[in-house]
């Protein structure tokens, strides 16, 4: 379970912690396993649980934290109370997706103005939870002194799906450093442009984890995107409560521009901070990166259910409720799903999302 953090690391924290846990995404990446309600962050796709229960025990717990947020849509509510199981939270309920920056938009809203709102992501996996709670720590120092924080993975190898940060000044005091301010974020780079940042060092993937206080990414978002912020407030100040939930009315929600909080407020700000971090991080973004992860056999096959391979490696099989028979073929991936079945060469696994649209 998770740890407290030690205060002579925190010292006295005077702003409490609202971990938001960001549940709205459909992953359509990993059709035909991942749609609708069944969305990705609720499948058993890495380890025992799924990546949003997993997501929920590696959220800070402790006097310093309050019961996390989650922020879904309403055809996922049902699933978020199950698997919340004896775990304290409140729903937060958003009508109808309207992006990243929208999103966080509403927990602003509804926040106190000094708690300090964690952002996470629902469906990434994180091997290392003491790094990401020390992590945290040293962003509350940074979030204490008004940065928008966000954390960055320490990358391992040259990636092009992901975004990258470039650290600028290091912050902190004469003892530590807590972290550094952001000089510029890049968009998913060409594999050259990724090598030369992994030998030149001082870059960070985007994970899409961040830390603010609440009133400061509220005068952030009035800044720099006003119409989604409006909305966001409207639409809680019009929402209905039901029991642990609060659903946003959607007149004023619909209201808002979509985009993301990347776009919409962090690129633009002039007070960003990062907090490099190794902790085993990914996001488990298409069936190539499930293989990457998976126990595989002697021949670099990963599979679960019913299924015979001969003479094949490097493979991936979900079976589903179906046998499957793999003969003489290399590095595929067959995710079977009720009467959906996708074949497809793990390297082109980022193309489902097409499919995806094709089908449903």
């Amino acid at each position: 379970m998770t740890r407290r953090f030690q205060r002579d690391k925190l010292e006295l924290m005077t702003l409490m912690i609202q971990p938001v846990i960001l549940c709205g995404g459909a992953g359509t990446r990993l059709w035909p396993e991942s749609r609708g309600t069944r969305a990705k962050q609720f499948l058993l796709l890495h380890g025992q649980r799924s990546l949003f229960r997993q997501t929920v025990e590696r959220t800070p717990a402790g006097p310093d934290f309050l019961p996390p947020i989650v922020l879904c849509g309403d055809g996922h509510v049902a699933m978020v109370r199950e698997q919340m199981d004896d775990r304290e939270e409140s729903l937060l309920v958003e009508p109808m997706p309207r992006n990243t920056a929208a999103a966080i938009a509403l927990a602003v809203a509804q926040a106190d103005a000094d708690t300090l709102l964690l952002v996470m992501p629902s469906d990434h996996v994180i091997a290392d939870v003491p790094a990401f709670h020390a992590a945290i720590a040293k962003g509350v120092r940074l979030a204490q002194q008004d940065w928008l924080v966000t954390f960055g993975i320490t990358p391992e190898t040259p990636e092009t799906g992901f975004g990258y940060i470039a650290a600028g000044r290091p912050l902190g005091d004469a003892d530590e450093s807590w972290g550094f301010a952001v000089d510029r974020f890049v968009e998913k780079p060409p594999l050259a442009d990724a090598e030369a940042m992994l030998a030149a060092g001082g870059y960070s993937w985007n994970a899409g984890i961040f830390l603010f206080r609440a009133a400061r990414m509220r005068d952030a978002m009035l800044t720099h995107c006003r119409a989604i912020f409006e909305a966001a407030d409207n639409s809680v100040a019009a929402g209905m409560r039901d029991g642990d939930a609060l659903y946003a009315d959607a007149i004023e929600f619909a209201k808002a521009p979509s985009d993301s909080i990347d776009y919409a407020v962090m690129e633009k700000d002039d007070r960003v901070a990062v907090v490099p971090v190794a902790m085993g991080w990914s996001d488990l973004g298409c069936w190539h990166t499930i293989h990457a992860l998976a126990n595989k056999d002697d021949a670099d096959n990963a599979v679960t259910g019913d299924a015979f391979l001969h003479e094949s490696r490097g493979n991936l099989v979900r079976a589903g409720d179906k046998r499957v028979s793999i003969l003489g073929m290399d590095n595929i991936a067959v995710i079977v799903d009720g009467d959906d079945i996708l074949v497809i060469p793990l390297e082109r696994s980022q193309e489902v999302r097409a499919a995806a649209k094709a089908r449903e």
